[in-house]
């Protein structure tokens, strides 16, 4: 157990990776963010209904490539959209347009995947 505790020090010396927004501006980010009509839609019952379908459907697997990892913890399941919805709500309600993916596929490759296309 020697080993781990000289990491400690190195550790600490790492600068995070992610700047984060003092409180008061982190909340007029979500203000903001919040106002798109679209995001009260993931608020509803009807959306809580459909992600349940779709994980239930999906068998609370991971379908992204190369991973299928099953998950009982449905937190850590994502509905997410195939074709990004952009305040389309077509694209939005439609089930044939989402998939279950795990969180950590849906918040690093998934996500990466949407920037390149973006950008």
């Amino acid at each position: 157990m020697g080993k781990l505790k000289a990491l400690t020090p190195r550790l600490r010396g790492l600068a995070p990776r992610l700047a984060s927004l003092p409180p008061g501006d982190r909340q007029a980010f979500d203000r903001d963010r919040d106002r798109q009509p679209w995001r009260r839609w993931y608020k509803t019952a009807r959306w809580q209904r459909l992600r349940w379908a779709v994980l239930v459907r999906d068998l609370f697997t991971c379908r992204w490539p190369g991973c299928g990892r099953v998950i009982a913890d449905t937190s850590e399941l994502v509905a997410d959209h195939v074709v990004p919805h952009r305040g389309d709500p077509a694209l939005f309600w439609d089930a044939g347009n989402l998939q279950c993916l795990c969180k950590a596929c849906h918040d690093g490759p998934k996500a990466r995947a949407e920037a390149r296309a973006a950008g």
